[in-house]
Formats: structure tokens, C-alpha cells, sequence
């Protein structure tokens, strides 16, 4: 009867973390630009320019970095488990793309996952040249050091 009532304490204990834990580990998150189907199929290519595109969806969430000709809106959908780092769960990319004269001539539009990169940033540390010094150096290495340099009676 004593092992019986210590797996039955055992199991409830179980079940009260299970559901603890199960309840507030999930994180979804939405991050990014959210577009309204009807002002963006509101948008033509030969009609609108960058104005009206601003006016409609509002400023892009970047533009190209090489010109002024790509607009990117960019909306994603993120899931976390407790501590697991975040994977994306959707990714919406709008892509308009304008002329010389500012006025648009395509827009497109990418749902897919494959253009995300995770990136690993790497731990190693990157060699620097020149004096290894501590704390006690990097506060106190200068005292004495001003005006070393000048010729006596100031500067000429």
C-alpha cells in the first residue's frame, strides 16, 4: 500500500509539471509589416509611383541597399518552445520594384521559407596586435603619458 500512494503522488507531481510547463512554454510571435489584401491588390504597376505606394502601405520595411528602386514589406511568424531558440513559422515578403521615373513595374510576392539564414555567430575570439594589457593598465596606462610628447613651453 506504501509504494502505491508513492506512484500515485509521483504521477500527479508529474502531471502538475507536465501542465505547467506545457502551459507557458509556447511563444508565438508576429513581427513585421501586416499587409491588407485589399489596399495591395489595390496597387498597379504603370499606374502607382512611390508616393501613392507610400501613401497606400505606408514606408517599406527596408529598401534596396544598392539604389532606391526595391521596396521590401516583410512580415514573419515566429513559434518558440521554453528555451529553444525561435524558428519562423511564415514569412510574407511583398517586392515592388520601380522605375527611373519612381513609378512601379512589378510587385511580387514571396511566401515561401527559403530565402531565411540562420546565422551562428562564431565564438572564437579575433587576435589583437599590440599591448597586452590588463584592467589596471587600461585605467591607470595614461598618467604621465599627456603632454609627453610636447616641447617645453607648450606647442609652436
Amino acid at each position: 500500500m506504501n509504494t502505491r500512494r508513492i506512484a500515485g503522488t509521483f504521477i500527479a507531481g508529474a502531471l502538475v509539471a507536465g501542465l505547467a510547463l506545457g502551459g507557458c512554454a509556447r511563444i508565438e510571435d508576429r513581427q513585421g509589416y501586416i499587409a491588407d489584401e485589399e489596399l495591395v491588390s489595390e496597387l498597379t504597376p504603370g499606374v502607382d509611383n512611390k508616393a501613392s505606394v507610400a501613401k497606400t502601405l505606408g514606408r517599406p520595411t527596408f529598401a534596396s541597399q544598392w539604389d532606391d528602386s526595391v521596396w521590401y514589406y516583410v512580415a514573419r511568424t515566429t513559434k518558440q518552445l521554453a528555451f529553444v531558440p525561435t524558428k519562423p513559422k511564415t514569412q510574407d515578403v511583398l517586392k515592388i520594384t520601380f522605375d527611373k521615373n519612381s513609378n512601379v513595374t512589378k510587385i511580387d510576392r514571396d511566401t515561401t521559407l527559403d530565402q531565411i539564414v540562420q546565422l551562428d555567430p562564431a565564438d572564437e575570439k579575433t587576435p589583437v596586435y599590440g599591448r597586452k594589457g590588463g584592467l589596471f593598465n587600461d585605467i591607470f596606462g595614461n598618467i604621465g603619458a599627456v603632454g609627453a610628447g610636447a616641447p617645453p613651453g607648450g606647442p609652436q
